[in-house]
């Protein structure tokens, strides 16, 4: 990770009164409601209330991002961007850990870019409400979480997974500037925690894929193979979300009408930059949501609820690179694409895996072990054509 300048901040930061305080007895009392409703009210995400062995830990997490995004408030950044922007780490010392802010000037643009609120922000990831645990079918070793309001994402990743986000973040805003309805996750922030006495973590915030959440049916990762890209989907009636795969999508179609040509000029021009970067093993994630009656046909859906785009930098030497559309004045409308029966979440998440020495390795390990067959540890050349040629292939 590039040495930060001008330099290493630390503060002495008071955690917010509204914390998580185990010892409170108002706080034991939520926590036996939360408890109550767990499996019930979240459909499978399960809230991280007392007695969950995360508690403790996301209560820190809540607590140090409530402060990291007070300073964010308190100092907005000024002027036009710097690279100090973009190396700055900030770190807030509080009662039994410290929370460390990395890049944190130009996670705070990004999210004023994206029309984000920093209140809003910070009452989301603070401690107003329990985070949920999201049980994923990610073979990694990684802790899901979301907000209450389930608007944001948090992920833990390791340190050099970090250090490849960091290192591609000033291409990255400028990817999304360039295009600016880019299918690319929206990533807000970059974070590390230490327990006193402890190793730090780290873990990453963005803007969720799925949301709102309110009346999707299917959730799919999609990495466009066959190995390791089948789940065994919940019985009827589990309330258990899951997220399905590649193996699980079968016969279906992304049905998009006239949104179809956007759709795949759109993966092109993502794809491709994640291949300048060297990157591979990227997901995209799908959701379908039924339309109501009144939002379908001709004439509807789309054309009634327009209410704005997104302005971008202009491109000289990509002319039509911006790829432009109207949105729909819905939350996270970013990730959203209407065909004629069904609404689409759709976004390209986990964008932090190079394709170095490791991986090269793992690639030669798998055309031994899985010959004729195709899994993800491919060139990122090959990863985005396939992935590409998935989409085209299953879309109309």
């Amino acid at each position: 990770m590039a040495a930060p300048s001008p330099g290493p901040r630390k503060v002495l930061t008071l955690s917010p009164e509204a914390g998580c305080r185990a010892d409170a007895p108002s706080s034991r009392r939520r926590g036996l409601l939360w408890h109550l409703r767990d499996k019930q009210s979240r459909l499978g995400l399960f809230e991280i209330g007392l007695g969950h062995e995360l508690h403790g830990l996301t209560c820190m997490m809540q607590a140090g991002l409530w402060a990291a995004t007070q300073v964010s408030m308190e100092h907005p950044p000024m002027g036009l961007p710097s690279e100090e922007d973009f190396s700055e780490v900030l770190t807030q010392v509080h009662e039994g850990f410290e929370l460390g802010t990395l890049a944190g000037p130009a996670f705070a643009r990004l999210r004023r870019s994206l029309g984000l609120a920093e209140e809003d922000y910070q009452a989301a990831l603070g401690p107003g409400g329990p985070y949920l645990q999201f049980l994923s079918t990610s073979k990694s070793k990684a802790s899901f979480f979301l907000s209450h309001d389930q608007r944001f994402f948090l992920k833990t990743q390791r340190r050099r997974e970090v250090r490849a986000l960091l290192a591609h973040l000033p291409r990255y805003v400028q990817h999304l500037q360039r295009h600016p309805h880019s299918l690319l996750a929206r990533l807000l922030g970059v974070h590390s925690l230490r327990v006193a006495g402890g190793k730090k973590k780290y873990f990453i915030i963005m803007q969720s894929v799925f949301y709102p959440v309110g009346r999707i049916s299917e959730r799919y990762d999609i990495k466009g193979c066959e190995v390791s890209r089948w789940v065994d989907p919940a019985s009827e009636g589990d309330p258990l979300v899951l997220v399905l795969k590649d193996l699980n999508f079968q016969d279906k179609t992304i049905d998009l009408g006239s949104q179809r040509s956007w759709l795949l000029r759109q993966m092109e021009l993502d794809t491709t930059f994640l291949q300048e970067l060297n990157v591979l093993d990227y997901s995209l994630l799908m959701a379908f949501q039924p339309l109501h009656e009144d939002e379908r046909g001709p004439g509807r859906g789309l054309i009634f609820r327009m209410a704005r785009s997104v302005q971008g930098a202009q491109s000289p030497e990509e002319p039509g690179a911006q790829n432009r559309r109207l949105l729909p004045d819905v939350p996270n409308a970013l990730h959203i694409l209407d065909g004629p029966e069904q609404r689409y979440f759709l976004g390209l998440v986990d964008l932090a895996t190079v394709y170095g020495l490791r991986k090269r390795l793992e690639h030669l390990w798998k055309t031994l072990r899985y010959p004729g067959r195709t899994f993800s540890t491919v060139s990122p050349a090959r990863y985005a054509r396939r992935l590409c040629q998935w989409v085209e292939a299953h879309s109309e």
